[in-house]
């Protein structure tokens, strides 16, 4: 069974920094694109960053320059560093990765349980 676990959520004040991780567990074959998402307005998830398997990155305006998504696949994790955090940044962020694992070989979506990121002033 294919699991990913995110870590890294919390509270941080405008302008700081934290950083996200997510580890994926199972018996995995391979690990296509990886991604992290956050709930937006009237609760739907909006793409933050992807990173494909070659390492190709897409970021949406609200963050570029200040947010930056890396993967090691060795590792199977994905992290987004987060930077000059501003008080829109605040909801629950949650991690994406389309895989192909033993019990499961065609592709399919995965995500984490969310983590929390609470910007405050």
């Amino acid at each position: 069974q294919v699991q990913l676990v995110e870590s890294g959520g919390g509270t941080a004040q405008v302008g700081g920094s934290l950083r996200l991780s997510c580890v994926i567990f199972g018996d995995i074959i391979s690990i296509d694109d990886m991604a992290w998402y956050r709930t937006g307005p009237e609760n739907a998830r909006e793409l933050v960053a992807s990173i494909s398997s070659a390492g190709t990155t897409t970021y949406m305006d609200a963050v570029k320059g200040r947010f930056t998504i890396s993967r090691d696949n060795a590792k199977k994790t994905v992290s987004l560093q987060m930077n000059s955090l501003n008080s829109e940044d605040t909801t629950v962020y949650y991690c994406n990765a389309r895989i192909r694992s033993r019990t499961s070989p065609d592709i399919r979506t995965y995500w984490g349980q969310g983590t929390q990121v609470i910007v405050s002033s």
